[in-house]
């Protein structure tokens, strides 16, 4: 319990003596008013959002005390007595992000008394995604922990959903926080010389908010009305109009319908409410170097790195298949690299050449990619807490940073718009920026930003005049994420080799302003597997004296419990249509090592549904199958496909298009398994649409084989889940 030592800072007083200042909304003679504000995130999103919350407070009357909720050593809970916000967000299946695993740890500890927080009140903002079917978990185990050990909220959670635009939630929320943190600190003790003249109202929950917390204050609303040459912020109003007197109106008006670039009414026409221009804190320093950049290889990885070879690339699927799925072996024999099947490992991939030369010429910074960037910190910036991007590593060239460091694919968030606007030189395209940032712009910004999957390069060239300096966009970029990916083999199968399998991802092409392309890492690595792919001869090697084997880094990821059960009698069901087979293969490699090592030793029963479009087009690791099906292996293989035509069944039951509808025939059978034999079932694949439609199947396989209530068959499910029996590893 280190992080909650008596002697550890981070116990505060309420109020400090600090004046605010005469433009503050109030600015009499009140004084500068501090909460605790962590945050705790995996890809940014938490992180930018508590920032946000930072920067919004001093306008506000507070002053914010911001930490991430891994930064023990900063804070204290056990002795914090202002009021406490936290921003977390959701990973993997529903878990907290890696930030948040210790502290989480730490309060489920069960020795901890009912009263451990009785002290604290809070109001917490959860992240998620509602594909997934532990929507905004991270947040809620959070949430609830802390009500268990005496919490008690002074404002209602937020569940903001990345489907459909976290802002939809996160600016409601933002909005709702001051009055509640006011009020919160009103009636806290010693503060009541501040009351003087409030009256707060009770809040509306129809915002993704969960009631039953603390009285929490209406959802305020400010707009900040903007006029075309005026992005400063005055009070005017905006019309296609006014915009037609600039001499460049045909941007805003169009016959054809709102674009990227376009917009009508009365989205057009309306007063924005944006988001606050965060204020700039990087100062950047290009520098000639003489010499050639020694490593190109990553260098921002949490964890240990290993560089492997590709040793073998085969192609899964024929040519006329819908998607192309590889699998690549990766040589793991000369590094300290384990992994146990059902194990997750992280890819780590730069960005297209072609796209990050694309971008140092939009830029106008291509004669200077080899040159290498310093950074510092502006003298006499605003931002509270500025600090050095950590995953920008000193001394290494712009072309590197823009290759290994920074994500320029992912989709711009608002607040990086918003400044975007401020460097768009012609009105249109200033005021068409400041609508994608704003609320009333929010389903432009989710039909041509999130849905077409445009990127920076993408908004740099639908607006020409945009021309940003290179310190804000190494503010607001977030660091290039490795990609995630299943082992699909057993190393008690294949020593020294490791195996996975992917689809080669493609998207775009619909939206005029972006442009055909594929998938970050899966394009990257069917480019290095090219050389090596065979498809008349999957089963043969490379000649190595051709060329070097190409080479990727790979880390090991925190481990997960999708792993099979230590008892080898334990039954087993595996779902996993299309590359959501990939640790499965591994499962039955390993059960096959087991059966021949201990050939004695009895195996559960093995069930597999597996589903893809074209029985000859796209059916993975076909032979495999049957061949652990003869050795016993695999006891009952359940295959679906959704777009051939149906073949006959026996009886009148209708033809098994997806895993799901296979799952609803056997249904007896799986429910037997669950319910009776203690067994595992596991889950793999698209989050989005098939992991949800599996769970409802076996909600209704569990109600109607063990004859209970829906609402019950749900709570049994929850409890397999809890007991580590129905396991997921889905991905959108």
């Amino acid at each position: 319990m280190r992080a909650w030592a008596p002697g550890d800072p981070g116990g505060g007083v309420v109020l400090q003596h600090l004046r605010l200042s005469c433009g503050s909304p109030f600015s009499t003679c009140l004084e500068v008013m501090r909460f605790l504000l962590l945050y705790a995130t995996q890809q940014g999103q938490a992180k930018a959002i508590a920032e946000e919350i930072c920067e919004k407070a001093a306008a506000h009357g507070f002053s914010a005390d911001l930490h991430c909720l891994s930064e023990r050593e900063k804070y204290n809970l056990r002795t914090e007595t202002a009021p406490l916000v936290i921003v977390v967000s959701t990973t993997g299946t529903g878990e907290p992000p890696d930030t948040a695993r210790r502290f989480v740890k730490q309060i489920q500890d069960q020795t901890l008394p009912g009263d451990w927080f009785a002290h604290l009140r809070y109001g917490l903002l959860g992240l998620g995604d509602s594909e997934y079917t532990y929507f905004c978990n991270g947040g809620k185990i959070i949430d609830r922990r802390l009500q268990e050990l005496g919490a008690r909220r002074f404002y209602d959670t937020g569940h903001a959903d990345d489907c459909v635009g976290l802002e939809l939630v996160v600016e409601p929320w933002i909005d709702g926080l001051w009055a509640a943190l006011r009020k919160q600190l009103v009636s806290s003790p010693g503060a009541e010389e501040m009351s003087d003249g409030l009256h707060v109202a009770a809040p509306p929950t129809s915002l993704g908010m969960d009631p039953g917390g603390a009285e929490s204050p209406r959802l305020e609303s400010r707009l900040q009305l903007l006029h075309l040459d005026e992005p400063r912020g005055e009070d005017l109003r905006i019309s296609a109009r006014n915009a037609a007197n600039t001499g460049q109106a045909a941007a805003l008006i169009t016959d054809s319908g709102p674009s990227l670039t376009c917009s009508v009414p009365p989205l057009s026409q309306a007063a924005l409410n944006i988001p606050t221009l965060s204020p700039e804190y990087l100062q950047v320093h290009l520098q000639e170097s003489p010499s050639q950049e020694g490593s190109h290889m990553p260098v921002t990885s949490a964890g240990p790195v290993f560089q492997v070879p590709i040793s073998k690339a085969i192609q899964m699927t024929r040519d006329d298949a819908v998607k192309t799925t590889l699998l690549l072996e990766l040589d793991i024999s000369e590094t300290d690299f384990s992994y146990e099947p059902g194990d997750t490992f992280d890819v780590l991939c730069p960005n297209s050449s072609s796209e990050v030369q694309h971008l140092l010429r939009r830029l106008q910074l291509a004669d200077q990619g080899g040159h290498r960037v310093f950074l510092a910190l502006m003298a006499d910036t605003k931002k509270k807490g500025a600090a050095l991007p950590p995953h920008i590593p000193e001394g290494r060239s712009l072309r590197f940073l823009l290759t290994w460091c920074l994500e320029i694919r992912a989709i711009p968030k608002k607040v990086l718009l918003r400044a975007l606007a401020e460097h768009a030189s012609l009105g249109p395209e200033r005021r068409r920026l400041q609508e994608l940032s704003s609320r009333q712009g929010s389903a432009d910004y989710n039909r041509f930003l999130r849905d077409a999957g445009a990127g920076l390069l993408d908004v740099l060239l639908a607006f020409p005049s945009c021309h940003p300096p290179l310190g804000l966009l190494l503010e607001h970029l977030p660091r290039l994420q490795p990609r995630a990916y299943s082992c699909a083999s057993s190393s008690l199968c294949h020593p020294g080799k490791l195996h996975f399998l992917f689809n080669i991802v493609e998207f775009g092409g619909d939206a005029p302003a972006v442009a055909q392309r594929r998938g970050v890492c899966t394009g990257w690595l069917a480019a290095l597997a090219e050389p090596l792919l065979q498809p008349d001869a999957p089963a043969s090697r490379t000649d190595s004296r051709k060329a070097p084997a190409p080479q990727i880094s790979i880390s090991p990821r925190v481990t997960q419990p999708f792993q099979l059960p230590s008892d080898p009698s334990v039954p087993l069901v595996m779902v996993g249509p299309g590359t959501g087979l990939a640790p499965f293969i591994g499962f039955l490699q390993h059960r096959e090592k087991l059966q021949e090592q201990h050939p004695d030793r009895h195996l559960g029963a093995t069930w597999l549904f597996f589903g893809c479009r074209h029985k000859d087009r796209d059916y993975l690791f076909r032979e495999e199958l049957r061949r652990f099906q003869k050795l016993g292996v695999l006891t009952h293989l359940k295959v679906s496909f959704s777009r051939d035509a149906p073949e006959a069944q026996e009886g009148d039951t209708p033809p098994a298009k997806y895993v799901q509808d296979n799952l609803r025939r056997h249904g007896p059978q799986v429910a037997r398994v669950l319910l009776q034999e203690s067994g595992h079932l596991y889950l793999c694949g698209d989050a989005k649409n098939m992991a949800k439609d599996v769970n409802d199947a076996l909600v209704e396989i569990i109600s109607r084989e063990a004859g209970i209530e829906h609402l019950e068959a749900m709570k049994t499910l929850a409890a397999l889940r809890e007991e580590k029996r129905y396991l997921q590893d889905v991905w959108s």
